[in-house]
């Protein structure tokens, strides 16, 4: 990596600030010869129901597990109806999909980027049998009026908290607003593994059990198999790390919210969109995702300066070939899919340099520039002609 290249994000930053702790805590697993779901992940789930404000903590191998295990837990299968948003990762949909549900898709706001609740009345149908809003970039959902919906058609709601880990919705944490909260540990997220991980939280002791179960092979006791389940297990490995780095994910975010308002002040005179802030939520900038109209220009501009960016995501899910059965066509859901043509992920984590962070700045503000320079060029020649 050249000196001088901001990288989109820099996990080794984080390891050289914990590598006493994690290389202690992985020889102490060995030691221990309990690789899988053994002692240390009971006591990494007991910190992060904890940490959630929730009674269970199910530790899985990944995220999208998780959110399978959501779905079994309610007994979601062929016939039935999820809704969700369409702009968000694909795993989302794939554990709707694993049962047999078919995924609804409500569009997102364009302010919050999160499923908007003025949309979800319309979808709701005899067959739905949840509703899966996303915490989108860190970004809580509009959970209130959510919530209130699905109270009023007493529809259960799981919620897709991969890139929320701490992030609160009226002063509590993600998580524990619906009957199941989903995390991913992947490594990238605000809580990462090195490596796979996931967990399922939840306040209903029926449901924790079963996901238990579901996840070591259907088991509830050794060799006894009372439904088909599943190898969701997360390896201690995974639990060691996740644990020492819970106690410092408070920490990360305040320092990442930092940024977050940094980049915002700094770009507020630039022709980009800015993430909005909003009065009931606090996030946790998983992501700190602009909008412009030349977004790929810009982006190879910024490339060229050595800046490391992202799309998070370049195609919504309802769009995507693997869900060409759906029969959705563009302009089905018109926000998701003008946010997925201007969306732009800037670098974001905890170590980032505040002169980085100008660097940044500065950058986009020069590529925009240039870009809407040449936009209007071409438009001046065009109108000659």
């Amino acid at each position: 990596m050249s000196k001088n290249k901001i990288p989109y994000l820099n996990l080794r930053s984080q390891y050289n600030t914990i590598e006493r702790e994690v290389l202690a805590a992985l020889k102490a697993v060995c030691e221990s010869s309990r690789f899988a779901q053994g002692p240390t992940t009971d006591e990494f789930e007991k910190s992060f129901a904890d940490y959630c404000g929730v009674k269970h903590c199910v530790s899985l191998n990944s995220g999208t597990s998780a959110l399978h295990l959501a779905m079994r837990c309610l007994n979601i299968g062929p016939g039935d109806e999820v809704i969700t948003a369409p702009m968000t990762f694909v795993a989302t949909t794939w554990a709707i999909s694993y049962t047999g549900a078919r995924p609804i898709f409500v569009d997102i706001s364009p302010e919050r980027r999160t499923m908007d609740p003025a949309r979800l009345k319309a979808a709701i149908t005899p067959r739905t049998k949840a509703i899966l809003p996303v915490h989108l970039f860190g970004q809580p959902a509009d959970m209130g009026p959510i919530l209130e919906i699905a109270d009023q058609r007493g529809i259960p709601v799981i919620e897709d908290a991969a890139q929320a880990h701490g992030a609160l919705h009226r002063g509590l944490r993600v998580g524990q607003l619906g009957v199941i909260g989903c995390f991913s540990f992947y490594p990238g997220k605000n809580l990462g593994a090195y490596g796979e991980g996931g967990a399922m939280v939840t306040n209903d002791a029926q449901f924790a059990a079963r996901a238990r179960a579901l996840r070591d092979h259907g088991q509830s006791r050794r060799y006894y198999h009372d439904e088909i389940g599943y190898n969701y297990r997360m390896d201690s490995f995974q639990a060691a790390v996740l644990d020492i780095k819970l106690k410092k994910l408070d920490e990360w975010n305040a320092a990442r919210a930092r940024h977050a308002r940094s980049y915002s002040r700094l770009l507020q005179d630039s022709p980009v969109k800015l993430p909005g802030y909003f009065e009931d939520s606090t996030p946790v900038w998983h992501c700190y995702v602009i909008e412009c109209d030349w977004r790929d220009s810009v982006r190879s501009r910024l490339s060229d300066s050595e800046i490391e960016t992202g799309i998070h995501y370049p195609v919504p899910v309802h769009l995507q070939r693997a869900y060409d059965f759906l029969g959705h066509r563009p302009g089905d859901f018109p926000v998701s899919e003008e946010f997925s043509r201007r969306c732009l992920s800037l670098p974001i984590y905890p170590e980032l340099t505040g002169e980085q962070i100008q660097v940044v700045a500065e950058a986009v503000s020069a590529a925009t520039a240039k870009a809407k320079t040449v936009t209007d060029a071409r438009a001046a020649v065009g109108s000659q002609l």
